[in-house]
């Protein structure tokens, strides 16, 4: 593995405050009454709408032998984690697991960055990288080359668009990174939210190449849509990436990187991206690596620009950024949760997800929810090491038996079997309306669309309305007849499949979700209480 002490500093000027708010896209959710929430309850009761009797206690809807069987697991577990234990497999790497998802408008250079990072880490070899430079000469497309270390499939070459979430693991002596790089087009804004209900951090990459970085943020790009999904889908810290420095329209010009700057403070501040608190920018060359790992203002460094010498060397570098960043603590002793990504088949079934909470084990039984199939773990994967036991942060895969592999599919989520996820069909949410489509400029009582839930893609229609909160006014109205944009509603909510769901004070990562009609992502939105389980 690369080392990247040179890239790492104790002086980085990145300060994370662990109790920033976990969802605010906008301006009324950061004054929401923090109050209200505890009264979602009497306030529910006054609208008229009570939870079903039907919903089912997690003591309840478990069988005292998986109830013995989980118990026993947990003893064994303990053994495991102690080292010398049971289990044969070591305990996982002790440094701090960081998920990365790169955002941004198409052809800003997410690839390219995500590729050089790779390279310069030292994981790809100079043989692969002239391999590269070749194809990429072939297809007349000569700086494209980093971007197909991520860019692997034939589709993604030829039309130079990523499609798929690209994934891969790197190192520094102080934590370990998964990088997840996300298609920049609007057509494949569902696979970059696939991509970001996976990530703690994200690295939003805009162009600032004459032109580049106006398309992407000021005429309608990905660049606002991205760093919305991002921020609502749980991304905690930012980091802005201005790309393209060393472009000769720039050519590593502080007023253009300023103004830049400047532009998207504003907008991020509304996302809920603070500078000082989750939020940092930095000027780089994604294709040169100028300000990746080694400063740009270094003389003893090959990439050393002059032209640069406002960004001093004081100032950090994109991995010094990253190596700082601290997580708030997750909670390993919490009930488990991993969402699943999928699954296939590879010496039995290997399904992949990220833990959420509770500590996942070796030998350990769960369900996988919907449909209460009891599984047994056998092998805790990182890539092809194995390890006893993952917690919260973890991208894993996981061996398991007593299922099969079109029974985990997108969506489904392991659970412990004494506290199972609850399966829901109805529920209380508040929705930040944020652009409906121009030809449906309201949400009534009955409006249909698809909305986003972690791993999980479902068709979602609106029961009722129950209040709105004007964000301008303040003003609150119960039972409206519509809503439409700049609104935040308090609605409850039906989904067409059974799908696995927790009131957001209880799980965020499990109680958020994004609302999309015809391609666009029309609002947000946040469990507040089930009304429906089954």
């Amino acid at each position: 593995m690369a080392n990247l002490d040179n890239s790492s500093s104790g002086n980085s000027t990145f300060t994370f405050n662990a109790k920033a708010p976990e969802f605010t896209p906008g301006g009324s959710w950061d004054d929401y009454d923090k109050a209200e929430t505890a009264n979602v309850t009497s306030k529910l009761e006054k609208l008229k709408v009570e939870p079903a009797e039907d919903v089912v206690s997690d003591a309840e809807s478990v069988s005292s032998e998986d109830v013995k069987d989980s118990v026993a697991t947990k003893e064994t577990a303990v053994k495991k984690r102690t080292p010398g234990g049971d289990s044969g497999a070591p305990p996982p790497d002790p440094r701090q697991h960081l998920n990365i998802v790169f955002i941004g408008h198409i052809d800003a250079g997410k690839s390219t960055t995500c590729g050089n990072i790779l390279y310069l880490c030292g994981y790809v070899d100079e043989r692969t990288i002239e391999k590269y430079e070749r194809e990429a000469k072939d297809r007349n497309r000569e700086s494209w080359f980093l971007a197909f270390i991520m860019d692997t499939n034939e589709e993604e070459r030829q039309k130079g668009k990523t499609v798929e979430v690209g994934q891969a693991r790197i190192e520094s002596k102080n934590k370990r990174f998964t990088i997840l790089d996300a298609p920049g087009h609007k057509n494949y804004v569902p696979n970059m939210i696939s991509g970001a209900t996976q990530a703690d951090c994200g690295v939003l990459i805009v162009s600032a190449r004459k032109g580049e970085f106006e398309t992407g943020f000021d005429r309608g790009g990905q660049t606002r849509e991205h760093t919305l999904l991002a921020k609502t889908l749980g991304v905690s810290h930012l980091i802005v990436a201005v790309n393209k420095m060393d472009d000769h329209t720039c050519d590593w010009s502080e007023s253009r990187y300023n103004d830049i700057v400047q532009k998207l403070r504003p907008f991020l501040k509304t996302c809920g991206f603070v500078e000082g608190r989750n939020l940092n920018f930095v000027p780089i060359s994604g294709l040169n690596g100028q300000n990746i790992m080694q400063h740009v203002s270094d003389t003893s460094y090959k990439g050393h620009c002059p032209k640069a010498a406002w960004y001093t060397m004081s100032q950090p570098t994109l991995f010094q950024l990253l190596d700082g960043v601290e997580l708030s603590t997750f909670d390993d002793k919490a009930a488990l949760r991993i969402p699943t990504t999928g699954a296939f088949k590879d010496n039995g079934v290997i399904c992949m997800g990220k833990v959420e909470s509770g500590t996942i084990t070796s030998g350990q039984s769960c369900y996988v929810m919907p449909g209460k199939i009891k599984i047994k773990i056998q092998n805790v994967l990182f890539d092809e090491d194995e390890f006893a036991y993952a917690k919260p942060g973890e991208n894993i895969r996981l061996r398991v038996v007593g299922v099969e592999e079109d029974q985990i599919s997108k969506g489904t989520v392991l659970c412990d079997i004494d506290k199972p996820c609850p399966v829901v069909t109805e529920f209380i949410a508040m929705v930040q309306i944020i652009d409906l489509l121009e030809h449906r400029p309201l949400i009534t009582s009955g409006y249909f669309c698809v909305m986003h839930a972690h791993s999980v893609v479902v068709e979602v229609h609106f029961v009722k309305l129950l209040e709105t909160t004007d964000k301008a006014t303040k003003k609150k109205k119960l039972n409206p007849t519509f809503v439409k944009n700049n609104t935040l509603v308090t609605a409850h909510l039906r989904v067409a499949s059974p799908i696995c769901l927790e009131v957001f004070d209880n799980c965020p990562q499990l109680g958020r979700f994004t609302m999309r009609d015809e391609d666009k992502t029309i609002a947000v939105g946040k469990v507040l209480s089930i009304v429906k389980a089954e």
